[in-house]
């Protein structure tokens, strides 16, 4: 037990010194190597390498670089086009735009900084030229923004999976329904919000416009259908799928919108190239930790503490779901997965919990605490973008949040929502 409590004290007291999270978990591993007397350079390095050295971890790059492609090159503009001509009529429909936006950007890029960027930076400006009270529309945003890790492709399963040995394409189809679901849970939130504040709606579109808005998206409609499809029938692995998915974007946005410059390409290429770094360097920083963890035999050592609660699987998946949410408060997800997933998984199994439902509810878990403060990165970007208050933010997200704990709530309590799909289309 004094093992786990040094390593949890020297990661959180460097995190609480501004020491990099990557940099933490270093010197974290370090410490183990001095406490259990195994103190070797090259190992260090070795599994430092070994952390990014990894064929599936391609997928990072390309599936980031897709992301900017598709907000840079209009893809993501014609995406919530197409969704504002069919909803935008309703009274709030800007919100309901918003939703049905949100799940189709997410089943192209797989990010949720990505995608809310992409929403804010069209939709708030839009919302407040109509009167819509800041603090929920930015939080709907936010809200909505998190089901990009959710919905196939998606960058967390992705890390998820290589972290744990998970199949990743199993997790992908684990988060099909449970997106869905999310959207239904932002829909009936806004439908609330939207009659208390009396919201107004715009002009209904013509049937001329939603066929121009279908002609003009049909190009952006056409990458899920590639990526989900290729993936689902053994055309390519996920790793292949981002690579298909980052040429695409490219062609459609350099060749048919013609809305891309080789200027512009290669300001895309340069941020995803820092976004990628950022994360490739917290993928080995992990697997030294992870190595350590491993030796020094903290899986067991903690399934020791949970053997009372370990027999009964939905108690502890309640424990989990609760730790997952505190952390989430004070963590980025990727971290989370990175130093959290090896450790929980073997509990997991040790309470015969199905492991992608368990991945599932993990990744899901974590996304939650992108809108949570106080750090929310994701509420931060939502309220970097529209210029908004955060303590405005923070109170318009929180119908939303409740909304998304209650879904939660019923995850937990009937896992083959989420187990049924994998077995079916799996």
């Amino acid at each position: 037990m004094e093992t786990t409590l040094l390593f949890l004290a020297v990661l959180f007291a460097s995190m609480a010194i501004g020491i990099p999270i990557a940099v933490a978990l270093l010197i974290s591993g370090v410490a183990l190597m001095w406490q259990l007397d195994f103190f070797n350079t090259q190992l260090l390095a070795q599994n430092l390498q070994a952390g990014f050295d990894n064929f599936p971890l391609l997928a990072v790059p390309f599936f980031v670089l897709a992301g900017e492609l598709m907000n840079v090159g209009g893809l993501s503009q014609r995406i919530i086009d197409m969704a504002r001509v069919f909803v935008g009529h309703i009274p709030g429909g800007l919100g309901y735009v918003t939703v049905f936006a949100a799940i189709l950007l997410a089943s192209m890029s797989g990010s949720a900084i990505a995608d809310t960027a992409a929403l804010a930076t069209i939709l708030l400006p839009m919302m407040r030229q109509q009167n819509y009270p800041m603090g929920y529309s930015t939080g709907l945003l936010a809200s909505g923004g998190i089901i990009g890790p959710i919905i196939p492709p998606s960058l967390p399963f992705i890390i998820y999976g290589v972290t744990t040995n998970t199949s990743i394409s199993k997790l992908f189809i684990s988060g099909i329904v449970p997106g869905i679901l999310m959207g239904g849970a932002l829909l009936l939130a806004w439908r609330m919000v939207a009659r208390r504040e009396n919201l107004p709606a715009s002009t209904r579109a013509t049937a001329a416009e939603r066929r121009k808005a279908v002609a003009a998206s049909a190009w952006a409609i056409l990458m899920p259908v590639i990526i989900l499809g290729g993936i689902r029938f053994g055309i390519f692995t996920p790793t292949e799928a981002a690579v298909v998915a980052a040429v695409y974007a490219f062609l459609v946005s350099r060749f048919i919108y013609r809305t891309l410059s080789w200027k512009t390409t290669y300001e895309v290429l340069v941020t995803s190239s820092i976004t990628t770094a950022i994360v490739m360097f917290l993928c080995g920083a992990a697997t030294v930790a992870a190595y350590m963890i491993t030796l020094a035999d903290l899986p067991n050592q903690l399934a020791a503490l949970f053997q009372p609660i370990l027999e009964h699987p939905r108690l502890f998946m309640v424990c989990m779901v609760i730790f997952l949410l505190l952390v989430g408060t004070s963590m980025d997800l990727t971290p989370i997965i990175l130093i959290f997933a090896p450790v929980c998984l073997p509990l997991a199994l040790k309470a015969h919990i199905d492991p992608i439902y368990f991945g599932f509810m993990f990744v899901f878990t974590g996304c939650l605490g992108l809108i949570t403060p106080p750090v929310g990165t994701v509420l931060n970007v939502a309220a970097g973008v529209g210029s908004v208050r955060m303590e405005t933010v923070i109170r318009g997200i929180t119908p939303f949040l409740l909304a998304y704990v209650l879904l939660l709530a019923l995850l937990v309590a009937f896992p083959q929502i989420v187990i049924a799909p994998v077995r079916w289309l799996g």
